[in-house]
């Protein structure tokens, strides 16, 4: 509680924020809200599956402390303590940079929040209705932060996911595990107290980014546990002078953040990527794709043209036309995943294997990039972007989209089958699938994260690689 001048009481914004998340019930979202957290559990997992023999993946899984009765590491038979299954987890699952998006935060709740809450489940028995609420709650509590706290300058420099994320997915473990208002409180500002990620990585080539969700989970766990034990922090930690608006605003909070104030939750403003590349190239790539189809072959190309909104063409790497060092500089740059559609007539993961294509490097070396005010306007509740193609023959192609086309539900099972089929096998992979269908009927949700390791039976039918 907080004190004004005179003596009057004030509750604290984190202590409202867990008030009002506690005293949610999964009854009170519609289907569609329900349906919409299943598909972005199985998106994330779909990614951690896909993703789990990158790099970064194999770096995250090499340094979790292996225990006998541990959180599950999606897509392998590891075991770890719950902080370092989450890490892991959550680095795999945004390893492939197709993650959920939710613009008006600029941030990747669903890294954060479900590596969280499985590690936490495993730990604790949650009952799929709890589990799917906490989630919920998870992405309101970070989107209703972030939309207050970003800036396109802030953005610029510190790493939204990084920064919010650990936020909402401790309030979401709170709710999880049942946690009083006095703990709950308590563990949104020890995540606060984490928030961190840089926005160097674009420029200089890292591969920090990846790792961003994994801190920011393996915090939220901690948040959560720390807080379960009786830590206690600041619960001004919003709003206070020294708090996290002063802090990376540089300005006052606002007066209220509230939990559920809209139409709809913000789960339902998260999106699902259609390409494994940054949220702002994904509008000007399904342009591309667009225009790629009128033209007989890239060859014909002579300049490019892209108009996005000004928060895209300022965010860290998104306006890069080379040299690129690395995938992961490709798929930030607009001009690169623009031109990699326009010579390869695909949007898709491949696009980003050849990082020296000469049809790509050619295409990014004509294009330009601004940002147009009538995008910058409709920006976040729109995300446009143009493509405009000038041929050698004199003749140009325009394509316009005004919002980015999200992968549908459809596409993301078929997407999820695939990457569970090859890691843990085609019946456990069914399985998951119906486990988290049937999620909310659940009476202990662990069974989901179980059901992330490779089938035994299956791996001995394989051929050895």
């Amino acid at each position: 509680m907080t004190i004004r001048a005179g003596g009057a009481s004030e509750i604290s914004m984190a202590r409202a924020l867990a008030r009002a998340a506690l005293a949610v019930d999964l009854s009170r979202f519609d289907a569609d809200v329900i349906a919409k957290a299943k598909i972005c559990l199985l998106d994330f997992l779909s990614c951690a599956f896909e993703a789990r023999n990158h790099p970064w993946s194999r770096q995250a899984i090499g340094i979790a402390r292996e225990v006998s009765h541990g959180a599950t590491i999606v897509g392998t038979g590891k075991l770890a303590t719950a902080g370092d299954a989450a890490f892991a987890n959550a680095t795999m699952g945004h390893g492939l940079v197709r993650e959920d998006m939710h613009a008006a935060s600029i941030c990747h709740h669903g890294v954060v929040i479900w590596p969280t809450l499985l590690a936490l489940s495993e730990r604790t028995p949650l009952s799929g209705a709890t589990f799917l609420a906490a989630a919920i709650i998870g992405y309101e509590t970070g989107a209703q932060i972030g939309r207050a706290l970003f800036t396109a300058d802030l953005a610029r420099l510190y790493r939204p996911t990084g920064l919010v994320a650990p936020l909402g997915a401790a309030l979401a473990g709170s709710y999880a595990l049942g946690l009083s208002e006095d703990a709950a409180t308590s563990a949104i500002a020890i995540a606060a107290n984490t928030s961190s990620g840089l926005n160097e990585w674009p420029r200089s080539g890292g591969s920090e980014m990846y790792f961003h969700p994994g801190f920011a989970a393996r915090n939220a766990v901690a948040a959560v546990e720390l807080a379960e034990a009786g830590a206690r922090a600041s619960e001004t930690i919003l709003e206070g002078e020294a708090g996290l608006f002063a802090a990376f605003r540089r300005q006052p909070a606002p007066a209220a953040i509230r939990l559920f104030a809209g139409e709809r939750p913000e789960i339902m403003a998260v999106y699902n990527k259609p390409a494994p590349a940054c949220n702002f190239a994904q509008t000007a790539a399904q342009a591309a794709l667009r225009v790629a189809r009128e033209i007989e072959t890239s060859e014909d190309i002579a300049t490019v043209s892209i108009r996005v909104p000004e928060a895209a063409a300022r965010y860290p790497g998104c306006d890069s036309t080379g040299p690129f060092h690395n995938a992961l500089q490709a798929k930030m740059s607009i001009p690169f995943s623009v031109a990699a559609v326009l010579a390869r007539g695909a949007l898709e993961e491949d696009n980003y294997a050849d990082i020296n294509d000469p049809r790509v490097l050619r295409l990014v070396a004509c294009t330009d990039l601004q940002s147009e005010a009538g995008f910058t306007a409709a920006f976040p509740a729109n995300q446009g972007a143009e493509v405009l193609v000038g041929l050698r023959n004199g003749k140009t192609v325009r394509q316009r989209l005004d919002n980015v086309i999200a992968a549908t539900p459809e596409e993301i099972r078929a997407c999820f089958r695939l990457a569970a089929a090859d890691a843990i096998g085609e019946r456990r992979a069914l399985r998951l699938e119906e486990l988290v269908d049937n999620c909310a009927q659940l009476s202990n949700s662990s069974v989901i994260a179980a059901q992330c390791r490779p089938d035994p039976a299956e791996q001995r039918l394989r051929p050895a690689s």
